[in-house]
């Protein structure tokens, strides 16, 4: 009974009136939290009837303040001034008025101003924030390149560090076990090309370029290219996930600690066996993909395989089929260095794995598609 007592006594309450040209708002009592709903819905309708007046708050009443009551009372204050008023705060104890500036500071921290939002801005943020991190991945990795150049000099110069075992293990994964995937993609892409080319040059009564089309689409560009787009989500986000899980289970930690070189293990055997498959796996998709338009050319065209033959012997010659090959090794160099890279900066969980698992694809096919641009600029200028 005395604590019920004690918080009905002094309850707060508020006064108003005009004193000459002066709106006075007068508070009294206890301003604490019990009052402060009661209070609150008084003082959101409380104000002048005349605009730009003279407020004055009078807090010589207050038997009691908290800061659940000081800060009603600072923003009644802010309304008033937001609405145009001169208000002026007077009549409250010396503690009362410390607490009313601690309020007021602290309202004023915790609500600061938000900058205005500019589009254009924050769109050339964030291309220029890109574009210094793939400035800085393109420096890494390019590091990177220049360490395993170390160490397969390394191995140079001392072959019986070389790990063969590794190696026959991996180019069996990324040679012979991708076989069945690159067949059958490539055999399509031949009957694709053949079908699409067959449709333009009937118009013109010229469906027998349509094995012109072919080998010099399929030898020259799309053979090589897209058997290294296919290697690139397979076997290279294999590199990623292969690495990175061992790098989450400590087994790369443990090389080291046991004086082993992480490069020399784990790096340099997928390198080579990459180096030596997808040559091979590009003159396999040449051939599919040319038997593939083939079988399109007779179905539809009546082209007959002797026909088919001969007409390709015409339309390319061995420069063709060089200039398809010769991008193999880079494209195996670029994919194998960009997935153990990215394999190698996974940190201890599985997300990180996941993540650059599929940066390590996107990166690997969009630099194969950009080297070979330049490979054609380049073969382009030198007349090839």
């Amino acid at each position: 009974m005395r604590a019920g007592a004690e918080a009905t006594k002094d309850p707060g309450w508020i006064s108003t009136a005009w004193e000459e040209d002066q709106w006075v708002l007068a508070a009294g009592g206890r301003w604490d939290l019990s009052a402060v709903p009661r209070l609150d819905q008084r003082l959101r309708t409380a104000g002048p009837d005349r605009p730009a007046s003279s407020v004055c708050i009078d807090l010589s009443g207050l038997v009691a303040l908290d800061t659940a009551g000081a800060l009603l009372i600072d923003r009644l204050a802010e309304r008033l001034r937001a609405e145009g008023h001169t208000v002026a705060i007077v009549g409250a104890r010396p503690d009362l008025c410390a607490l009313l500036r601690e309020v007021r500071r602290a309202s004023r921290a915790d609500s600061p101003a938000l900058p205005r939002y500019e589009p254009m801005h924050d769109l050339l943020e964030r291309v220029g924030r890109a574009t210094v991190e793939a400035g800085q991945d393109a420096a890494k990795l390019l590091g990177f390149l220049g360490m395993v150049t170390v160490t397969a000099l390394r191995l140079v110069r001392q072959p019986r560090r070389f790990r063969m075992t590794p190696f026959v293990f991996h180019l069996e994964q990324v040679g012979l076990n991708a076989l069945p995937i690159v067949g059958l993609l490539s055999f399509l892409i031949g009957i694709v090309l053949a079908y699409q080319g067959a449709d333009q040059l009937r118009l013109f009564g010229a469906e027998i370029f349509v094995v012109n089309l072919l080998g010099i689409g399929v030898l020259r560009e799309i053979g090589i290219l897209m058997t290294s787009i296919i290697v690139a989500g397979r076997s290279g986000s294999a590199f990623t996930a292969q690495i990175g899980t061992m790098k989450v289970n400590q087994e790369v930690d443990a090389m080291r600690t046991l004086g082993l070189d992480p490069v020399e293990l784990l790096v340099l055997p997928r390198l080579l066996a990459l180096m030596v498959a997808l040559p091979l796996l590009g003159f396999y998709a040449n051939v599919v993909a040319l038997f593939g338009g083939a079988v399109m050319a007779y179905s539809y065209l009546d082209i007959t395989f002797g026909q088919f033959l001969k007409q390709l012997q015409l339309a390319v010659n061995e420069t063709t089929l060089f200039v398809g090959l010769v991008k193999a090794p880079v494209f195996a160099i670029v994919i194998a260095l960009v997935g153990c890279y990215e394999g190698l900066r996974v940190t201890g969980s599985a997300q990180s794995v996941g993540q650059l698992t599929t940066r390590s694809v996107v990166v690997s096919i969009f630099l194969v598609i950009v080297l070979d641009a330049l490979f054609s600029i380049l073969f382009s200028y030198l007349g090839i």
